[in-house]
């Protein structure tokens, strides 16, 4: 997993733009994490989040991967995973 655009920081919020790309580079797949602040102490560097992202997402493989080509399939826009207090996600306390 590789950042594909600098980290956006805005009041309440990080975003971050990642690519998932296969080991033999056949298969690349771009999706946007957006994390709430609260989530976070202190907001991380891009690198530093992608650590954090990397474990959660190799559970959850498979189930993104094919969410995030449906969204560019048939919505025509990069999936968006949202990290807050109901959803947690690999930010939990």
């Amino acid at each position: 997993m590789v950042a594909v655009a600098p980290l956006e920081t805005g009041p309440d919020e990080l975003a971050l733009t990642a690519a998932l790309e296969r080991a033999d580079g056949i298969e690349r797949v771009v999706l946007r994490f957006r994390v709430v602040r609260g989530q976070l102490s202190p907001p991380p560097e891009a690198e530093q989040l992608l650590a954090q992202l990397g474990p959660w997402i190799e559970r959850e493989f498979e189930q993104t991967r094919e969410a995030a080509l449906k969204s560019i399939r048939t919505e025509r826009k990069v999936l968006e995973i949202v990290f807050d207090h109901a959803r947690p996600g690999p930010f939990q306390a």
